[in-house]
């Protein structure tokens, strides 16, 4: 009963305010089904780690001495030693992907590349807004719409922010489909999003898929070295999944290895979430800043579209621009979902498809990018 009495006076209202965060998030991931792979284990993570006297968290007991938790062993082994969890997931990620659809439609690449806009435009917003240089660029990457990167971007760079640019990347990802149409509409009107384009398919042969992610890896490698752990990750699932001779090992990787993965991750990360450190202005101030750059993504691919179309006789739709930011496959749905909402008959699935695939491929090299610039 003391010991109740104890935990409930050391409570503060930090705490009581992070309890609700956790609550938010299973929300969102049970009822909204927003992301529920990460967002479920992060928000019962977030309760768990902000329990007074938690034993998930390192204790030092008279009498014992000090106890080891299990989510900050998990942090410290598989995030803040080796930033190995999310780099292991890129592994099943890549195994998930078919890049079959970009190499017959190559010109799609550009889009992935236009889409990384909000990482440099919300850098310099974050710097502006007091951010050291580093956690700047680490709120910036939330641009990326790709979570693991935040978290491995942001870690390498030692950033003040682990736990909110974390939460922050995987909740704009799940609200995609809220704030892309608003966006998409505000810049493009209704003959553009009519557009329709011609869909051309083309046998890309096996030697091509193999070859594909050995060469993407080299080009990396030597563009953006610290892109290697992403890109090289990325890639080599996919070669398990293109080679065809290790069928099982590409099942796997996409399916138990990436739910185990995700499951450790979203509990490890919520490590960072511990009041103290969450339920400042700064955090706040991400949130904004993610915003930003998840509307200033969807603006860069879209306006990069209607350039090209200057240019060009075959007309692109702009909306396919929106759907080069990483948040795969929810951006190329929104794409799809807003061409059929204008036209019943215009299907633009596959070349949105290319272009969030693609954009997968450029959120990761963006993010070796950031590193080697910055670290």
């Amino acid at each position: 009963m003391e010991f109740i009495y104890e935990g409930l006076a050391a409570l503060t209202w930090q705490q009581i305010v992070m309890y609700l965060v956790g609550g938010l998030l299973i929300y969102l991931a049970i009822v909204k089904d927003y992301e529920p792979a990460l967002l479920l284990p992060m928000g019962f993570g977030a309760i768990l780690v902000n329990i007074p006297f938690s034993g998930v968290l390192n204790q030092v007991t008279q009498g014992v001495g000090e106890t080891q938790g299990i989510i900050q062993w998990l942090y410290e082994i598989g995030i803040e030693a080796s930033e190995a969890m999310p780099i292991l997931l890129f592994i099943g990620i890549g195994a998930m992907i078919d890049f079959g659809p970009l190499l017959e439609r190559p010109k799609m690449f550009l889009f992935g590349a236009a889409a990384q806009f909000g990482i440099f435009f919300s850098i310099c917003i974050a710097t502006l807004l007091g951010f050291d240089l580093k956690d700047a660029a680490s709120i910036g990457i939330i641009g990326a719409a790709d979570g693991p990167t935040s978290i491995l971007v942001s870690q390498v760079l030692d950033s003040n922010y682990v736990g909110p640019i974390a939460v922050v990347a995987y909740s704009y990802m799940a609200l995609v489909p809220i704030i892309q149409p608003f966006v998409i509409k505000l810049m493009t009107t209704k003959k553009e999003r009519t557009i329709r384009m011609n869909h051309t398919s083309k046998v890309i042969s096996k030697r091509t898929r193999i070859l594909f992610p050995i060469i993407v890896t080299l080009i990396a490698g030597f563009v953006a070295p610290m892109s290697i752990a992403l890109v090289g990750s990325l890639m080599f699932g996919n070669l398990i999944r293109e080679s065809g001779a290790l069928n099982r090992l590409s099942e796997t990787a996409q399916n138990e290895f990436s739910n185990i993965i995700t499951l450790l991750l979203g509990l490890t990360i919520s490590f960072s979430m511990r009041a103290e450190q969450f339920v400042t202005i700064k955090t706040f101030y991400i949130m904004l800043i993610g915003l930003t750059a998840f509307i200033f993504d969807t603006i860069g691919g879209v306006l990069f579209a209607k350039l090209l179309n200057l240019f060009s006789k075959e007309k692109v739709n702009p909306m396919i621009g929106a759907a080069g930011i990483s948040a795969f496959p929810m951006a190329a749905r929104v794409v799809q979902k807003l061409s059929l909402s204008e036209d019943k008959t215009n299907h633009l699935l596959m070349e949105a498809v290319c272009a969030n695939v693609s954009g997968q491929i450029a959120s990761v090299v963006a993010g070796g990018m950031i590193l080697g610039f910055f670290s």
